[in-house]
């Protein structure tokens, strides 16, 4: 028997989705896009039980042969498109999960919360997502933790111009990264930091970067954690210099005023690659035993071929996390009513699910 899954975006993110939910078994996957036919090519290409429709987010009739009846909608899409589809989630009673690092956004959609018999579910990718799901993990093998230092790149295996840097997921949700404040915990204490700012250098596999702040990487941690961790920050993680070139554009061009002009600009001169890698860090430091001790977690996830095509690294991950915790919510795993925040997600029940693996 299989299970009905509404994709709600058919572009890089939620191509990776849809194969990995309508070709693992279990999952029937009902595929929405604003360009219909791509969702129709998308579902032919996942394979026997998938389809495609052409979707309107102003129009939520368009949505009804997609999530009557589904168990839960996954939205791929931009993350402005988040609020409107958590809102027919709830008319539809279904379970509703998001990719969106967009603060602002997961406000929105948390507001539904009181209305939903169904679980609502956002920032299920990588950052937040199993950054989230790792940090807590690490945090609980201490008797008391200091300290979470969490970071995360998606960068190009072949850098190739002075930006060191490649579109590799979405353009748009880049920049609102560069552009918006950063929630951190601060000597206990709720605090907001500058984007592109607190710049430090840190190795991975024999590889020097460097991090900044950058907006949306935490999810709900610090308010989950508020009076158990004293310092809480998430950084992105880049080839050095890149972050010298940004400042530049956000702060002295002052791009950040100009987003729009700036992702055209982007799209533009930055050519998309599939040769890519995540990188990601997670560090917890703290008292074990008396001892002043920190665990680590570092990872680099390379694109790779699965089910005979090349995927990029960030579409991997992100769809694994998703997919992932997927899979534990309809197992019965995770709460199946309001909000689900990242820190309920158990590290070993993730990391051992089918798409969770990828991480392992």
């Amino acid at each position: 028997m299989t299970t009905s899954i509404a994709v709600l975006g058919a572009g890089k993110i939620g191509r990776m989705v849809a194969h990995f939910l309508g070709r693992t078994g279990g999952y029937q996957v009902r595929i929405g896009d604003v360009d219909g036919e791509a969702a129709a090519n998308l579902a032919a290409r996942v394979g026997e039980g998938a389809s495609g429709h052409p979707v309107d987010f102003s129009d939520a009739r368009t949505l009804q042969p997609i999530l009557d009846g589904a168990a839960a909608v996954l939205s791929c899409c931009p993350f402005e498109c988040n609020p409107f589809i958590a809102e027919q989630a709830v008319n539809y009673d279904i379970h509703y999960l998001d990719l969106t690092e967009d603060i602002e956004t997961t406000r929105q959609v948390l507001a539904f919360e009181s209305k939903s018999n169904k679980a609502l579910i956002p920032q299920c990718g990588l950052a937040p997502g199993f950054i989230t799901v790792t940090g807590m993990h690490l945090m609980k093998r201490l008797d008391t933790c200091e300290s979470l230092k969490l970071r995360v790149g998606a960068l190009p295996r072949f850098p190739s111009n002075m930006l060191k840097y490649n579109l590799t997921w979405s353009t748009q949700g880049l920049i609102n990264e560069y552009a918006n404040p950063c929630e951190v915990l601060r000597d206990g204490e709720l605090r907001s930091a500058e984007a592109l700012q607190g710049l430090e250098g840190l190795m991975v596999d024999g590889v020097q970067y460097e991090a900044f702040n950058t907006s949306g990487g935490l999810g709900s941690l610090c308010h989950s954690l508020k009076g158990k961790v004293q310092n809480i920050n998430y950084k992105s993680i880049r080839y050095p210099g890149h972050a010298d070139y940004m400042r530049l554009l956000m702060n002295e061009l002052r791009m950040t005023d100009h987003q729009a002009t700036l992702c055209e600009i982007f799209e533009r001169a930055l050519p998309a690659t599939y040769q890519d890698q995540v990188v990601v860090f997670v560090s917890a430091t703290g008292k074990k035993n008396g001892n002043y001790t920190e665990y680590t977690y570092a990872r680099t996830v390379q694109h790779q071929t699965i089910y005979n095509e090349n995927w990029s690294a960030i579409q991997i991950t992100t769809a694994a996390g998703i997919c992932g915790v997927l899979d534990l919510l309809l197992e019965g795993k995770l709460p199946q009513k309001g909000f689900v925040k990242q820190e309920d997600v158990d590290y070993t029940q993730f990391i051992t699910n089918r798409f969770g693996r990828y991480y392992a």
